[in-house]
């Protein structure tokens, strides 16, 4: 698996942390920027990171700012993109089983270290349930 991964400056720390997670696990990834605390706009970080898995260079992309609510807005504007903003292990679980989300939005100022990998690792291992109802609501979504 290979993961486009962007934060902005609220979201730089914990992007540093899932990264070093990732490292650990021995997952591929990319990250888009930004690569400091120096304020930055979250839409020059969040776009690229959702356009490129919508290109499918990536399966799946992690975005972080502040409460993650800027980058999932920016993110669900590129087609074939369904973001979702995960604040705890079962919106994790239910975003990748019932919405095949393809890229996860944290809450950099809000979440723990710890909090963050859980949810993190969840949404990694989860995989789309495939469940025709799931199904048609995406067909409708992507309509």
């Amino acid at each position: 698996m290979k993961i486009a991964i962007g934060s902005d400056h609220a979201g730089f720390k914990m992007k540093e942390i899932v990264k070093a997670y990732l490292k650990r696990k021995k997952i591929a990834f990319k990250d888009f920027g930004t690569y400091s605390e120096e304020s930055v706009d979250y839409p020059d970080y969040a776009y690229p990171v959702a356009e490129a898995v919508a290109r499918k260079e990536f399966e799946r992309g992690i975005l972080i700012c502040g409460s993650g609510v800027g980058v999932t807005i920016t993110a669900n504007k590129v087609k074939g993109i369904r973001a979702a903003n995960a604040y705890d292990t079962y919106t994790a679980k239910q975003s990748r089983q019932h919405g095949d989300c393809n890229v996860l939005t944290l809450a950099g100022r809000k979440l723990t270290k710890a909090q963050a990998r859980k949810i993190v690792a969840v949404w990694l291992k989860t995989e789309f349930s495939g469940d025709e109802r799931h199904l048609r609501r995406i067909r409708k979504i992507e309509r």
